[in-house]
């Protein structure tokens, strides 16, 4: 009997993803509605049903930030700008779109995204599963094994790429993944303003890290590195430390591995198509429900429109979007085929 397989989408890295792939041309329908954020993450959504198949499935949000970070270091992604007004638009269609296909939106106050899917990956690990986590987020590397893996969305129209021990090992230059952790505290983490310590780039981590192994045994050696280097490590030891806190992602969140809940069921298609109706994605809806005809739309274009978000729906957080990976620029709009 095969392993059963659960595949845990990272929210809002994919839909600011999407957003920005249509910077330059965004999606807009005929009732001036920016849906280039709901578009691309649809076609994430729908890459990984129809070609990964999965037996389960679940789609992660943060909620109101992370707590325990804040506390330790306030200024913990204080650097991002406030969030786009489409995609502000996008996240209550987003939720409305999982609901009808019948997909759980998980999420835990308090704690982000990031931490959800650690501890369910793990949890789920445990309980004799596959686990795929689809993020372009480079930090999940740290949570990678044998049977968790990341799914890295494709770009340009390649396919998306699974990342497994290997893989995560070979492109930071480290023996172990969990080492990741300790490149992270070392060289900081711009796009989340995690410090670091000074003039220790991805190079000098990974050259200490071959020679010392953890931060901990960098810092116990930190006497014997000479010059300017040796000066930083002491110096900001403390500041360090603090910075691989920062970078772990927790595996131990309150939140249960409820696997009746993830497991993958037919959607609703009469909520399904009027919603589809509604955003005018004809391609979308020929290939989610093709025995259905879609209602005549007239499809807009043009500079972003914006519209209030829906009574309710949880509150896209203030950030600046993602990187890829390993710190790529974002995709064009090439990068995300298909069109209505």
């Amino acid at each position: 009997m095969s392993m059963p397989r659960l595949y845990l989408l990272d929210a809002y890295a994919l839909i600011f993803r999407a957003y920005f792939a249509f910077a330059r041309n965004p999606r807009v329908n005929s009732k001036g509605v920016d849906t280039s954020a709901v578009y691309g993450f649809m076609l994430a959504l729908l890459d990984v049903i129809e070609k990964e198949r999965p037996s389960h499935m679940a789609v992660v949000f943060d909620i109101g930030g992370s707590q325990v970070r804040e506390e330790l270091f306030p200024a913990y992604k204080a650097n991002r700008d406030e969030t786009p007004e489409g995609i502000k638009v996008a996240v209550p269609y987003i939720h409305q779109l999982l609901e009808a296909m019948r997909i759980p939106s998980l999420g835990v106050p308090g704690f982000e995204a990031d931490d959800v899917i650690g501890t369910l990956a793990h949890k789920a690990e445990t309980a004799g599963y596959e686990v795929y986590m689809m993020t372009p987020d480079k930090d999940f590397g740290q949570l990678v094994t044998e049977k968790v893996k990341i799914l890295k969305p494709g770009r340009g129209g390649d396919p998306a790429e699974v990342l497994g021990v290997q893989e995560v090992c070979d492109r930071w230059g480290i023996q172990r993944v969990d080492q990741v952790i300790d490149m992270l505290g070392l060289m900081g983490d711009a796009v989340d303003n995690i410090p670091g310590i000074p003039s220790v780039g991805e190079k000098t981590a990974a050259k200490l890290l071959a020679q010392y192994d953890t931060m901990e045994g960098i810092f116990a050696h930190a006497e014997e590195i000479k010059g300017k280097l040796g000066e930083k490590i002491r110096e900001f030891a403390d500041q360090g430390r603090m910075s691989k806190v920062l970078a772990r992602i927790l595996t131990d969140v309150p939140i249960e591995l409820n696997e009746a809940d993830l497991v993958r069921e037919e959607p609703d298609t009469e909520v399904l198509k009027g919603l589809l109706d509604e955003l005018e994605f004809r391609s979308l809806q020929r290939r989610l429900l093709p025995s259905s005809t879609p209602a005549p739309s007239v499809a807009g274009s043009g500079a972003s429109a914006s519209s209030a978000p829906a009574s309710g729906a949880p509150a896209a957080p203030s950030t600046d979007g993602q990187m890829d990976l390993f710190g790529a620029a974002l995709p064009t709009v090439e990068s995300l085929p298909g069109s209505d």
